[in-house]
């Protein structure tokens, strides 16, 4: 899990005893992506599919944007203050992790 602020940098991260290397990437790409963006992960992939208005969008940013669940901007005051970032799971449980985070935000 990784927590990035406003800016996009990160603050936090945490890895699970034998979660898996390259999930550590990810879950700081997720926050990222879900910051630079505003948006749920979830709901760019969605957006970034063939045919849809974000199609490549992927491709951007160094390849760091991430377009399945995962990721979700923190809000406070109606503003976006960072974002959290999982990766490890299934998607569903990514998005489950990422949900109940920005909830105890």
């Amino acid at each position: 899990m990784a927590v990035v602020d406003a800016g996009g940098n990160l603050v936090a991260h945490v890895r699970m005893d034998g979660a898996w290397l390259g999930s550590i990437d990810i879950s700081i790409n997720k926050a990222f992506t879900a910051r630079a963006f505003d948006t749920a992960t979830k709901d760019l992939g969605d957006l970034a599919q063939p045919g849809e208005q974000f199609y490549g969008i992927h491709a951007s940013n160094d390849g760091r944007v991430m377009i399945f669940a995962g990721g979700i901007p923190l809000e406070r005051d109606g503003q976006v203050v960072g974002a959290v970032g999982v990766s490890g799971g299934t998607g569903d449980q990514d998005q489950a992790v990422a949900e109940a985070a920005a909830s105890a935000f």
